[in-house]
């Protein structure tokens, strides 16, 4: 009896276990597609971040703008190379099974790093605009994302952050977000920009889920209304390794490579040859300063070009695409200077710092998408650059 006694106990010990890690209660259980998302956040977060949902004036700020307000009179924070934010020593040493297959060995990673806030965390503060840079992982197989040889992560796909955004423009319908996809080149010995790249990032971005979240909208920006809830493609890349019908297919804006000339302060791209849509770009992102030249020098050159490019901006082409990049580094310079060191400075008052009283001196004026590096400092940057015009100063832009 005292045997059979214990068997019992025994057995209803295990179904009482059972029923508290499995509840009858099916409701409680999240549903498949819920946990399906949600493996898919998490699969995404070391270059996405940890989802966390945020309801705030800055994750929510187009929600005042009207519908008919046109692109590009607006003023859109972005980060540049906004996926190396999660860039450090330790993210390298925990790569290093992976990196090590294609011979690429731990650097300084400050040499990469360009943002220090996860990427949701970029979207709830109001950063609307992403320099994405992909390239197939050490196996030649998933598209990931890299800055030169610093790979962000092996698990982190592109596909896989594509749903963070998603699910973040569920969750703030009156957002518009731009993602600009570049190809980064100089990852492994072997990594090219081949067909099967190619075809890879076409797939990515032309899936069902992204057809239903990425804008259908070919050679133009329109209002803000038609772009709510959506995803505007910036197209820095070519499909020239596929039949013309796969880049014909891809919605966006076309800024192809060929078109962009590199580390120029003043770069005129026609991406509509129908009808002549054009950007104005800067993208001065290595002062071509002295060797041996100082801090204060590479940070002054860069602004130099910055500010000339945002005072262009706020007095010509008031109808077209302005986009400027307060980010640069100069590692070639002895000693080598760092997306950090430019931004924030070192010793000296960095880029964004020097950026306040001249966008305090901006009020009323279209500049158009400003990208930064470690956009959160100081903390008034973004709010000042989103303050510097009102929806009611939408009809009185003095061009």
């Amino acid at each position: 009896m005292k045997s059979s006694h214990c068997r019992r106990f025994c057995i209803w010990t295990v179904a009482l276990g059972f029923l508290l890690v499995f509840p009858a209660n099916c409701d409680s259980v999240s549903p498949l597609p819920e946990l399906a998302l949600q493996k898919v956040l998490n699969d995404a977060s070391p270059a996405f971040g940890n989802y966390v949902e945020v309801q705030s004036n800055t994750s929510n700020w187009m929600k005042v703008w009207p519908d008919d307000t046109l692109i590009v009179h607006m003023n859109l924070p972005g980060a540049h190379d906004a996926d190396t934010w999660n860039y450090s020593q330790a993210t390298q040493a925990s790569l290093d099974h992976v990196t090590e297959l294609a011979n690429i060995h731990e650097v300084d990673s400050r040499a990469f790093r360009c943002q220090a806030s996860s990427m949701v965390a970029m979207l709830n503060a109001g950063i609307r605009v992403f320099d994405l840079r992909y390239a197939f992982d050490v196996t030649n197989s998933t598209l990931v994302f890299w800055h030169s040889f610093g790979l962000v992560s092996e698990t982190a796909t592109v596909d896989d952050v594509m749903y963070g955004f998603y699910h973040w423009l569920d969750q703030h319908p009156t957002e518009a977000v731009f993602l600009s996809f570049q190809y980064e080149g100089s990852t492994t010995p072997y990594g090219i920009d081949d067909a099967d790249v190619q075809l890879e990032l076409y797939k990515t971005l032309s899936s069902p889920a992204a057809k239903k979240y990425i804008l259908q909208v070919w050679g133009s920006l329109g209002s803000l209304g038609e772009a709510r809830g959506k995803i505007t493609l910036l197209k820095r890349f070519d499909f020239d390794q596929l039949p013309v019908s796969y880049a014909n297919a891809l919605p966006g804006l076309h800024l192809s490579p060929t078109n962009w000339t590199d580390n120029s302060p003043n770069i005129t791209l026609v991406y509509n040859t129908t009808t002549g849509a054009t950007a104005y770009i800067e993208d001065y992102y290595q002062p071509l300063t002295p060797s041996n030249s100082s801090y204060e020098e590479n940070i002054q050159w860069k602004l130099n070009a910055t500010e000339a490019h945002l005072h262009m901006a706020a007095t010509t082409h008031p109808n077209s695409l302005f986009w400027s990049f307060a980010s640069s580094t100069n590692l070639l310079n002895n000693p080598p200077i760092t997306p950090e060191d430019q931004a924030l400075g070192n010793g000296t008052l960095g880029v964004n710092q020097r950026l306040i009283p001249f966008l305090q001196n901006q009020k009323g004026k279209r500049l158009g998408i400003l990208m930064f590096d470690f956009f959160e400092t100081p903390n008034e940057l973004v709010p000042l650059y989103l303050s510097l015009l009102s929806p009611h100063q939408m009809n009185n832009l003095d061009p």
